[in-house]
């Protein structure tokens, strides 16, 4: 997918996608929801997208450049995943892995 005909959500994802471009990995952008919460009568009531998909790699990859304080939300998004869908490998890339691929970045909330 070429990096200039998506609108990303934050400008670090855009950045990932164009690291990905570079290296001629093939991604998506969230394209699926998973399920990870229901209610009494079986709906999905919460679901988790993450932000690439990695078709070579049959790997989804979510990225947050929240501080390390705030990913609790985002790391318990991911426990669900795993904890629903076993068979589905996401890798979680935090503020400090991004830092390492793009530089220092700004404060994000």
């Amino acid at each position: 997918m070429a990096t200039s005909r998506v609108s990303f959500a934050h400008e670090s994802e855009a950045s990932l996608a164009r690291i990905f471009d570079f290296y001629r990995i093939v991604w998506q952008y969230e394209p699926r929801s998973f399920p990870i919460a229901w209610d009494e009568r079986g709906r999905p009531v919460a679901f988790f997208t993450p932000d690439f998909y990695l078709p070579e790699f049959d790997l989804y990859v979510e990225l947050t450049v929240a501080k390390p304080a705030l990913n609790t939300r985002k790391n318990r998004k991911v426990r669900l995943l795993h904890r629903h869908h076993p068979n589905v490998r996401v890798k979680l890339l935090t503020r400090r892995d991004a830092e390492r691929l793009f530089g220092r970045l700004a404060d994000a909330a």
